[in-house]
């Protein structure tokens, strides 16, 4: 299997996930699977994770053409859907792990919010981590990564496509440490 399919393999399986269906409120209401909630317009949860180094550098990547939502675009957070039967901490740590290859790491926890446009509607919680160590990258998910100052990563997204949604978090957590 080349790389192109064991990305279509991955997006099917990403695509009939269980994942967390709340209400406005984040009251869970049940588990959808992900392709049915997002044509149906309904919101999820999900978790974005700011990974820096100790220079203070964040770590951005770019997204396989692949991905549903956002293709090809630079994303400024690990992180993803929370799954059924997961807690957002849970689901913060997987991923972090899934798609950059940093586990074991001290999440800290950091701001929680709603995030709506488009084909998007979640409630999101924000953690962030430090790691000075290597990055293995989830080749279905991830093309590259690379830690940049923030004041680079903040001017590269007036360029480049940005996911929006970690934006907004991205956005929110500078907010919060001022």
């Amino acid at each position: 299997m080349d790389a192109s399919q064991r990305e279509e393999a991955h997006r099917a399986a990403s695509d009939a996930e269980l994942i967390c269906w709340v209400d406005e409120q984040d009251n869970l209401l049940g588990h959808l699977v992900r392709s049915d909630l997002r044509a149906r317009g309904l919101i999820g949860r999900c978790t974005f994770i700011f990974l820096f180094n100790s220079k203070g550098q964040l770590c951005v990547h770019r997204r396989t053409l692949s991905k549903a939502l956002y293709p090809g675009f630079w994303d400024t957070a690990a992180g993803g859907m929370v799954a059924a039967g997961e807690s957002y901490a849970v689901s913060a740590a997987r991923e972090l792990e899934e798609e950059l290859g940093v586990g074991g790491v001290d999440l800290v926890e950091h701001d929680h919010f709603y995030f709506e446009d488009g084909d998007s509607r979640l409630w999101c919680k924000s953690y962030s981590a430090v790691w000075d160590g290597p990055l293995r990258l989830q080749p279905e998910e991830v093309m590259e990564a690379r830690f940049l100052p923030i004041s680079k990563v903040l001017r590269d997204a007036k360029k480049k496509p940005y996911c929006p949604d970690a934006q907004e978090g991205l956005r929110r957590y500078l907010a919060l440490r001022r």
